[in-house]
């Protein structure tokens, strides 16, 4: 979703969005009053917003928007270098500088794949029956494709990504394994260096016969490793 209350700012970005695969512009707004509340209507992944508008300016919509369910993304856009500082300490992703260049424009759209943390702080929360909310997403070459956090079974990390493996199949993100556990640490326990596992989908411990240990979990016959400086906490929440 694209905020501005220029109309030739927000037909600029516009053009320059729609010539990048995988991507499309949902709405407009010229306001920030309005610009809340299409967002709410919308669920934009990620707003590009003006920082200098007449009445509600974009700071006080970025804090507005950080505080929904899944907040999106949030890119500044500003003709004013000293607004960098005020983007860099709210919940925004990042900035660019009028007039905004294709180049940059691409590069914050990527980075804005990432979550952010207020997402993050959403993910990390409970639904009214005790299991996690929030999605985890990944560009697939069939488009954008989004797991459950609920339907998550484990995570595996494998170089500079991480695999999810859930209910219906194995998704790549971007995402540490580090960052992933900081987030979601009261629904997901760190088992090995390279493994998170959902603590609501472990069913046991195995011993294999060169003495390491393993979890066995729902729904799968895969069995995740468990290093021994771990083996202790893995063992607590099996007997709790």
């Amino acid at each position: 979703m694209i905020v501005d209350d220029e109309p030739l700012a927000r037909e600029r970005l516009r053009r320059m969005i729609e010539t990048f695969p995988g991507y499309a512009v949902v709405g407009e707004a010229a306001e920030g009053r309005v610009a809340v509340e299409r967002a709410a209507e919308l669920a934009p992944d990620a707003v590009l917003l003006d920082v200098h508008m007449p009445g509600v300016d974009g700071l006080q919509v970025a804090r507005e928007l950080a505080g929904a369910d899944l907040p999106p993304a949030v890119i500044f856009i500003t003709a004013h270098s000293e607004h960098a500082l005020s983007a860099h300490n709210s919940q925004a992703d990042g900035y660019l500088l009028k007039p905004v260049r294709r180049d940059d424009l691409a590069a914050a759209l990527v980075r804005a794949r990432q979550p952010s943390r207020a997402q993050y702080a959403a993910l990390a929360g409970h639904s009214d029956d005790g299991g996690p909310v929030g999605y985890v997403s990944a560009r697939t070459r069939d488009g954008i494709e989004r797991v459950a956090i609920r339907d998550i079974l484990y995570f595996w990390a494998d170089q500079k990504y991480t695999s999810v493996f859930h209910l219906h199949g194995e998704l790549l993100i971007e995402q540490s394994l580090a960052t992933l556990e900081q987030s979601l640490s009261k629904s997901f326990m760190r088992v090995h260096r390279k493994a998170l596992v959902a603590r609501a989908q472990v069913t046991g411990l195995k011993y294999n016969s060169d003495g390491s240990a393993c979890l066995t979990l729902r729904h799968v016959r895969t069995t995740v490793p468990v290093s021994r400086r771990r083996l202790t906490e893995v063992r607590a929440l099996l007997d709790s």
